[in-house]
């Protein structure tokens, strides 16, 4: 976790109340519109797999904390085209069985404790395999992105923020590796990013920065310990060639 490419003066801007959305890796050719579906056609459905959203709203996220004394947003958002996708693992060192109750401490952490003025990540993933929406990015119903499907920047790589969409899984995976449940939604929600933005999981890009004009070529779908001198994401990192393969296979049908 770092922080953001920028973060200019607040604006004000009213609070998200979205609600669990079940999500279907079958953006492709469906676009955004279908992907809010519940229950996709039985064409789609047969190249999909469901993962389980919750919202901002269904996690608990305190919306007011996002604010200043004066009513403004203090981190407003930014969005710019996905270039690439992060994995990280929290390594939050909380014992707290309940998740949601430890994606609210990362999230008051993060806006609060270091200044950002929200999370950092745009998805979480718990054991349990459950999806939750980080970084807030507006009403449209979209999570981590605006309406035309622009990613909304947050904070996880140094320098490397903007279109650079991250996805931490809970917990201290230095020496113990995620779960099957965990895993496999991870593999779900990159496949249906890949997709969506029309990036290949088996391939490198030239990542620039549109804020900074800082560049490197980096792994489409790669792991924190690809941009920075760090563990992150763990025995995850180990595990990116599978990761990869499987999503570019989910994608395939």
């Amino acid at each position: 976790m770092t922080v953001p490419d920028s973060n200019p003066a607040g604006s004000r801007r009213p609070a998200r109340t979205a609600s669990p959305v079940p999500r279907r890796v079958f953006l492709g050719a469906l676009g955004v519109a279908a992907a809010l579906s519940v229950v996709p056609s039985p064409a789609a459905a047969a190249a999909s797999a469901a993962y389980t959203l919750r919202s901002r709203a269904a996690w608990g996220a305190d919306e007011s904390l996002r604010y200043a004394a004066d009513g403004t947003e203090i981190w407003p958002p930014e969005y710019y085209p996905v270039q690439t996708l992060t994995v990280h693992h929290t390594a939050d060192g909380s014992t707290d069985p309940d998740p949601a109750a430890v994606v609210r401490a990362i999230y008051r952490n993060d806006t609060v404790g270091k200044g950002y003025g929200d999370i950092g990540y745009n998805f979480l993933i718990d054991r349990n395999g459950l999806v939750y929406e980080g970084r807030w990015s507006g009403t449209d119903g979209t999570p981590a992105h605006d309406a035309s499907g622009r990613l909304v920047t947050g904070a996880h790589v140094q320098g490397y923020n903007s279109g650079n969409l991250g996805i931490a899984l809970l917990g201290t995976l230095t020496t113990t590796p995620a779960t099957t449940a965990a895993r496999t939604a991870l593999i779900q929600l990159l496949a249906e990013l890949a997709e969506r933005h029309a990036i290949d999981p088996l391939g490198k890009v030239s990542y620039v920065n549109p804020v900074s004009g800082a560049a490197r070529v980096a792994p489409a779908i790669g792991g924190h310990r690809h941009w920075a001198a760090t563990d992150c994401p763990g025995t995850v990192f180990a595990d990116m060639p599978a990761i990869r393969t499987e999503v570019a296979a989910l994608i395939q049908g």
